[in-house]
């Protein structure tokens, strides 16, 4: 299926890796230009010499999305890399400590760190390239969220309250945009194997006294500790493969929704 993505302009934040790095270079396998942000220079290099060796072109920000002056210049590099930004994938965030603490070991500043991480950096770069997409009356933003923002299991965590106010800020900007030609969208992952995810399935094994092996840590993850249909986790380029649809113009009648791409672990429509 032809996407119509061809000449479009995308920045991927986080995308030096994991989701974000794939979400990339799925753009660029559909003829988007890409520019790759994340803080370390060589990983985002990497990935934006993946991006080039599709026939599109790559171009590096580099910034800490968590301060107002880093997210300017990002946004303001996006820009004059290619004379503007037409998709806008939030794939920056995650946890602020790892080791699955308590909730009562969790400092206001852990809180308020994961807010501005995972979603003040979210409304930084929207208010910065959105209004010009309105204008050209036609754009894209995708959030990335996760099923933490609506587990409910009496665990209190800054992560999945931050992916809420993601999901909330998603609904309710899609309403503002829509009329001007922009969709505001959330990806909903389970969890997927990316190096966070490695990160976290180690630290349950640890808890949780499972062997050493990565493949059977999957396999128990999936059936003991979070249940889901699929006895599997979930792959980055599962993420891209949906954001591109969310990316393109075979999309427009979508907007404001949050697209669980979970292995059928929640419950909903």
């Amino acid at each position: 299926m032809d996407l119509r993505l061809t000449g479009k302009r995308a920045l991927v934040t986080g995308s030096s890796s994991g989701l974000g790095a794939a979400i990339a270079r799925e753009f660029a396998a559909e003829g988007v230009s890409v520019v790759v942000h994340g803080r370390d220079r060589d990983r985002a290099a990497a990935v934006a010499r993946d991006v080039e060796a599709r026939g599109v072109g790559a171009a590096i920000a580099l910034g800490d999305l968590t301060k107002d002056d880093e997210a300017n210049a990002v946004a303001d590099a996006a820009v004059a890399a290619f004379g503007g930004i037409d998709i806008l994938v939030n794939s920056a965030g995650g946890v602020v400590r790892d080791g699955n603490p308590k909730w009562q070991e969790m400092s206001s500043d852990d809180w308020l760190t994961a807010f501005n991480f995972n979603v003040v950096s979210i409304i930084r770069l929207a208010q910065r390239l959105v209004p010009a997409m309105m204008e050209r009356g036609w754009g894209r933003v995708i959030n990335i969220s996760s099923i933490a923002g609506g587990t409910f299991s009496g665990v209190l965590h800054d992560y999945g309250a931050a992916k809420a106010a993601v999901d909330h800020i998603t609904a309710n900007l899609s309403k503002t945009f829509a009329p001007r030609g922009v969709t505001v969208n959330a990806i909903v992952p389970g969890t997927i194997m990316t190096p966070q995810s490695e990160r976290w399935v180690v630290t349950i094994r640890k808890q949780r006294g499972w062997s050493d092996d990565l493949a059977d840590n999957e396999r128990r993850y999936t059936t003991e500790y979070s249940p889901q249909p699929v006895p599997r986790l979930g792959r980055p380029e599962e993420i891209a493969a949906v954001a591109a649809f969310l990316a393109s113009p075979r999309s427009d009648y979508t907007t404001g929704a949050s697209l669980r791409v979970d292995g059928g672990v929640s419950r909903g429509r």
